[in-house]
């Protein structure tokens, strides 16, 4: 049912913003070769994240899983993805690549994380962390602090992320059906419904969003996913898995840190350029040879941390 509507939402979308002229605006430190994309339509989030409410909303009426774990994941998704969405209108309306300031955006993004802390803390879930292989230990309430640090964080680092057609599109499919996988294993249906109900969104985004992309997820799309996909592996309460599984949301997030921090200190760059996709792009690989090896690489950490889990 994802698939489907994001499939009819997002040619909707695509028209309406060529025809108000409402496109992105490419960062002036980036590559020069992305100023051609200039102009796409951007925050097209909109469509699949709408596509995947209303498909856990409907699928999860007529299967009896509209329960508090569905509600309270869809509203991560939804306001994370407004928090984006905000976000976008301010680039648009203003016709910069700039929108929230830091501070604006990061305290929005603690409220959502707390509510779903709430929501997590309510429902009686364990407050602590779980080592793969290694047991857990308890956190009490501070598993709050965790979980405003692992939301807002990949977020962002999903955020980082998508910065080449397609890339964030495809890793998004690959991690959500492996805690999908995950999920089923545990019986926890209804974090399984939601993380199938994003991976056929997303992949119908993808027929849009691959090189040359027609359409940008924008922050909408990107820090709801980011969001999302923190708060699927703390249900799970497989938590710390997602630096494996995500593991190129790290490295893309980890190239940047280095990078600010050795400027900061040496004024020196270690990278040609970050987030760590740019600098194989200025090392003359093309955006679809990126893609696959990333995606490759985000497959072979989501099987292996799937096997590592069950």
């Amino acid at each position: 049912m994802g698939f489907c509507l994001t499939l009819g939402f997002t040619p909707v979308l695509i028209k309406y913003f060529r025809a108000n002229k409402e496109g992105q605006m490419i960062r002036e430190e980036g590559p020069s070769w992305h100023e051609k994309k200039s102009g796409t339509p951007t925050m097209g989030g909109l469509g699949f994240v709408t596509a995947i409410i209303l498909t856990g909303v409907v699928i999860g009426i007529f299967t009896h899983q509209l329960t508090s774990i569905l509600l309270i994941l869809l509203f991560v998704l939804l306001f994370f993805g407004l928090i984006g969405m905000w976000d976008d209108s301010i680039k648009l309306f203003r016709r910069q690549n700039e929108g929230f300031k830091a501070w604006q955006k990061f305290a929005l993004q603690v409220f959502g994380s707390l509510v779903f802390a709430a929501g997590y803390y309510v429902a009686g879930f364990p407050m602590s962390l779980r080592f793969m292989g290694a047991g857990e230990i308890s956190l009490g309430l501070l598993y709050v602090v965790f979980v405003v640090i692992w939301l807002t964080g990949f977020s962002n680092a999903v955020n980082l992320t998508d910065g080449l057609d397609g890339l964030v599109s495809g890793l998004s499919a690959i991690a959500f059906a492996a805690y999908g996988i995950v999920a089923q294993v545990q019986g926890q249906y209804e974090v399984e419904l939601f993380c199938w109900a994003v991976v056929g969104a997303v992949l119908a985004f993808l027929i849009f969003n691959h090189k040359p992309a027609q359409i940008f997820m924008g922050d909408m799309g990107s820090l709801a996913l980011g969001a999302a996909l923190a708060a699927v592996s703390i249900l799970l309460h497989h938590e710390l898995s997602l630096l494996w599984v995500g593991l190129v949301f790290v490295l893309e997030t980890l190239s940047v840190i280095l990078q600010v921090g050795s400027f900061r200190l040496t004024g020196k760059r270690i990278f040609k350029m970050t987030p760590i996709h740019h600098s194989f792009e200025m090392m003359g690989w093309s955006e679809w040879k990126i893609d696959l090896v990333f995606w490759a690489v985000g497959l072979f950490t989501a099987i292996t941390g799937v096997l590592a889990m069950i």
